[in-house]
């Protein structure tokens, strides 16, 4: 007699249980970590305050529908808009991950793209407990949702390989799963309502990795980030009013997102949860480009001085970088949007060969039509060093070598240069943070006046004061 309860329901995953105990316990952030985070934020403010020059960008923000009132609504950096928190979300994600040019992790991916499952959630709390006469929420529980945001994506990250050829998915889904995690955790959910947001989060269907690669790149792989932390604060919402999960989620037969989705891999943490993420990240800070190419772009920039005068001359320009950045970055042919030219290495390189700097400009039609640029691509040729490849893959170096040598028809050549760690690596800490704060005047200039960069500027440089900070108030510094 068969006996078995098939409607018996199953212990949630341990994965799913591990990341929403993290989520729900106190977490004890040393001052590195916090004022890692601190550095993280505004960061992201400037990355969020250069896109609102892009109009691709800035006709995807505000409500849904225009005209929408939302009582206690959260504030979207550099705009005027007061919008309900999941569209927050999206705009302000948007915002900062627009240009290509926010933190990224070694293991791929950019955790800031998580930021606006934290501040929009924050701020729409902050100002709905005020008019509740109830104390507001401070930056310093911004902070922690963003150390804690950081650290799901990032160990995430480094254990599943989302975007590899043979699964094909947006590694967006991590924003995802971290963003409903700590929106579900901000929003005051228990550890069995994370997790029930959690199984919804990997039942969605998932983003493909298309508009990332080569010919088909577009301007969906800047909104993707938003996409995925606003659905992450619908799903802790819908969670927050008993809607129920689904535990085996990631597990079950046939049906699970092991079996349908991952081919049948195990979806690994390979790390405990603590701060490691935040207090390691890497920052761009000189060049808005795809991570695996910031070395690159700026060993071309140290060789611009030498090749500047003699483009016409040169024979052939050899890049030597490792496995990943080859098969992911290296593109030839026709490169028709912007979105295409900032994930090519060859392009890349010829901006800073060629111009001696690269800003966002440098990947607009206009920049991209001088014919020079498609010339110094035909004459790359990209290797593999297995050393470099060796270090990339290394835990304990996580490199990200590249190498430049131009080599001209009259048989000279430059130097090999060579970069290991991009400018923004904990490595390179002294040396990239006033590069780092100089890029924040730089944004915040763009669009508010100088008072008030002066008082934000002056509240980011001060943690203790920046913590004490209720997050509406600190929101409404940043508005126009």
């Amino acid at each position: 007699m068969h006996t078995d309860n098939v409607n018996l329901r199953p212990a949630p995953d341990p994965e799913l249980q591990t990341i929403a105990g993290y989520v729900s316990a106190p977490l004890a952030a040393r001052d590195e970590a916090l004022d890692a985070a601190r550095i993280c934020l505004m960061d992201a403010l400037a990355c969020a305050f250069q896109a609102l020059a892009d109009p691709l960008c800035t006709k995807l923000l505000g409500p849904v529908v225009p005209g929408t009132i939302v009582p206690h609504g959260a504030r979207v950096p550099g705009t005027s808009f007061v919008l309900d928190p999941v569209k927050a979300a999206f705009d302000t994600s948007a915002l900062v991950r627009w240009l290509d040019f926010s933190d990224t992790w070694w293991a791929g991916g950019h955790p800031s793209d998580n930021i606006g499952a934290v501040l929009a959630p924050c701020d729409y709390l902050s100002r709905t407990r005020i008019a509740q006469g109830k104390p507001p929420l401070l930056m310093r529980d911004v902070l922690i949702g963003l150390i804690k945001a950081y650290e799901i994506h990032g160990v995430l990250s480094s254990g599943n390989d989302m975007d590899a050829a043979q699964i094909g998915l947006c590694s967006t889904l991590l924003v995802k799963i971290a963003s409903t995690a700590v929106a579900t955790g901000l929003f005051g959910g228990s550890t069995d309502e994370i997790v029930n947001a959690l199984s919804n989060a990997f039942v969605d269907g998932h983003s493909l990795n298309i508009y990332r690669k080569d010919r088909h790149a577009g301007t969906r792989k800047c909104w993707a980030a938003g996409d995925a932390a606003s659905r992450g604060v619908q799903l802790a919402l819908i969670a927050l009013r008993g809607e129920m999960g689904y535990p085996s989620a990631l597990s079950a037969k046939t049906w699970g997102f092991r079996d349908v989705l991952y081919k049948g891999r195990a979806f690994n943490l390979p790390r405990p949860f603590d701060t490691h993420v935040v207090e390691n990240i890497q920052f761009k800070i000189s060049y808005p480009a795809q991570r695996h190419t910031q070395t690159a772009a700026e060993c071309a920039v140290r060789l611009h001085p030498q090749v500047r005068e003699r483009l016409a001359g040169i024979e052939k320009v050899v890049l030597t970088t490792h496995k990943k950045a080859r098969d992911m970055v290296t593109a030839t042919g026709p490169l028709p949007t912007p979105a295409a030219r900032d994930h090519s290495l060859q392009y890349v390189v010829a901006i800073g060969l060629i111009h001696g700097n690269i800003t966002t400009e440098s990947y607009e039609d206009a920049v991209a039509a001088d014919p020079m640029i498609d010339a110094l691509r035909s004459r790359m040729v990209v290797q593999e060093d297995p050393l470099y490849t060796e270090g990339y893959y290394d835990l304990s170096r996580r490199s990200n070598a590249n190498a430049i040598e131009v080599f001209f028809k009259d048989g000279s050549r430059t130097p090999k240069v060579e970069v290991e760690y991009l400018l923004g690596d904990v490595r390179r800490r002294n040396e990239g943070l006033p590069l780092l704060e100089r890029k924040f005047h730089t944004s915040l200039a763009r669009v508010l006046a100088p008072k008030r960069q002066a008082a934000i500027a002056a509240l980011l440089a001060d943690r203790q004061h920046l913590e004490a900070t209720p997050v509406h108030e600190f929101m409404d510094m940043l508005i126009v």
